[in-house]
């Protein structure tokens, strides 16, 4: 079984001249091989919750989801220091937006669906064994998420045995110790692009297969 979380960071705006919009935009995959590591890694997450969000005795709110905007260097590094020895990988690839044509502007689920077909362009599914699990978070509308699953379906079918099942779901992140993983990754790769900030990137780095800038 393969477990792929996908997550963004980021905005799809493109209006640089009212607004601030952000400058890139990055979509990363957190591919986990097996079921145990798959256990592993959700049980960091978990652990990382309880001891350093939610600690007994210190508890003024609970914190129900790890979150990388919501965090410090150091309980990133904790984090980080309970799934080092998961055998994941991360694959991840970076929108320049002021690249991007006039006409793909205007269809934002065009966009997104595409960068997210680059990325996961560079996972080797010919190596996939009895089941495949496409994981992101839930925030489409339910026309956007018939219209990503049919388009990532139709683009990976040539490069997975037709005896191998790819589901796609679409979850509350919050309770999706995956997602929170993967959410916690994307960020550092944003930020090292966004305001070359490499603090948190660093210390992971070693992790990730695939990391490049698109320039249409």
């Amino acid at each position: 079984m393969w477990y792929l979380y996908l997550d963004e960071s980021g905005d799809l705006g493109f209006d640089f001249v009212n607004k601030k919009p952000s400058k890139y935009f990055t979509i990363t995959i957190l591919a986990v091989k097996g079921y145990e590591e798959n256990r592993l890694l959700l049980k960091a997450v978990k652990k990382t919750l309880e001891r350093r969000l939610n600690p007994k005795g210190k508890r003024k709110r609970i914190v129900h989801e790890l979150k990388a905007t919501k965090t410090t260097l150091e309980i990133k590094n904790y984090f980080y220091h309970q799934v080092r020895a998961v055998n994941f990988d991360i694959y991840t690839l970076t929108l320049n937006k002021r690249r991007v044509y006039e006409p793909l502007i205007q269809n934002k689920l065009r966009v997104y669906n595409f960068i997210a077909r680059k990325v996961l362009e560079q996972i080797p599914f010919e190596e996939a064994g009895l089941r495949i699990e496409l994981i992101l978070d839930k925030s489409k509308s339910k026309m956007e998420i018939l219209n990503f699953n049919n388009y990532i379906q139709r683009q990976l079918e040539a490069r997975i045995d037709p005896n191998i099942p790819l589901d796609i779901y679409h979850w509350n992140s919050e309770e999706s110790g995956g997602l929170q993983a993967v959410d916690m990754f994307c960020w550092g790769i944003f930020e090292k692009y966004e305001r070359k900030r490499l603090d948190w990137f660093n210390i992971f780095k070693s992790k990730i297969r695939y990391d490049s800038v698109y320039l249409p």
